[in-house]
């Protein structure tokens, strides 16, 4: 089932609500997103993507997750 953009991003918004967050997408399956927070200050960029897939709560696992795919930028604030 397609998941709306907000909708992902209100998943993201619930571990990260300081952060600077971006969701881009329009088919329901495949988004783009940007999540700036100061907790991924000091991690890799793996350490960093995990912390976000964590927080989909399941929603881009396997193929029966309802996130196809996301091109996914982390960083700390500048």
């Amino acid at each position: 089932m397609p998941m709306p953009a907000a909708e992902l991003e209100a998943l993201l918004r619930q571990s990260f609500p300081d952060a600077q967050i971006e969701v881009q997408g329009d088919d329901g399956v495949h988004f783009a997103a940007l999540v700036v927070d100061e907790s991924f200050r000091g991690k890799n960029r793996v350490q960093q993507q995990r912390a976000v897939y964590a927080a989909l709560k399941g929603k881009m696992d396997g193929p029966n997750g309802e996130v196809h795919a996301m091109a996914l930028t982390t960083r700390s604030p500048e």
